[in-house]
């Protein structure tokens, strides 16, 4: 059985600019990379060190010659945040494009795009 989602494989254009992304804007922390010097660069990324789901960071590129297969979109991701408010403004503050805070019957959410233009989404969880 199944007992919790592991990672996450996020397919990206630039590595680098998606690390600075998590890292700078979001808070998060690089966990692992590993590079076999050979074009298959993964870098993991979670919001703590002690989070039981991490994202790897793949290059788009490599994996489409590598596996071309494999869809290689966006995952629909909900991050969920203690205060939204300050989690939306502090977002706004620096330039990135937000959504409007929108209350649902499960609380508090809005979206938030990356430096690709790819959007998540995230709600407030007491």
């Amino acid at each position: 059985m199944i007992h919790q989602v592991g990672q996450i494989m996020l397919y990206v254009n630039n590595q680098d600019e998606a690390v600075r992304f998590w890292k700078e804007v979001m808070g998060f922390s690089v966990m692992n990379e590993e590079d076999n010097g050979q074009g298959f660069r993964w870098i993991e990324i979670a919001p703590t060190k002690d989070a039981e789901t991490s994202i790897i960071l793949h290059n788009k590129e490599f994996i489409a010659k590598m596996s071309p297969e494999l869809n290689l979109g966006t995952p629909s991701l909900m991050f969920f945040t203690k205060n939204l408010d300050q989690l939306h403004a502090d977002l706004s503050n620096k330039n990135i494009t937000v959504g409007e805070i929108m209350n649902m019957p499960s609380g508090k959410v809005f979206n938030f795009s990356d430096f690709e233009g790819n959007y998540f989404a995230v709600m407030e969880k007491k």
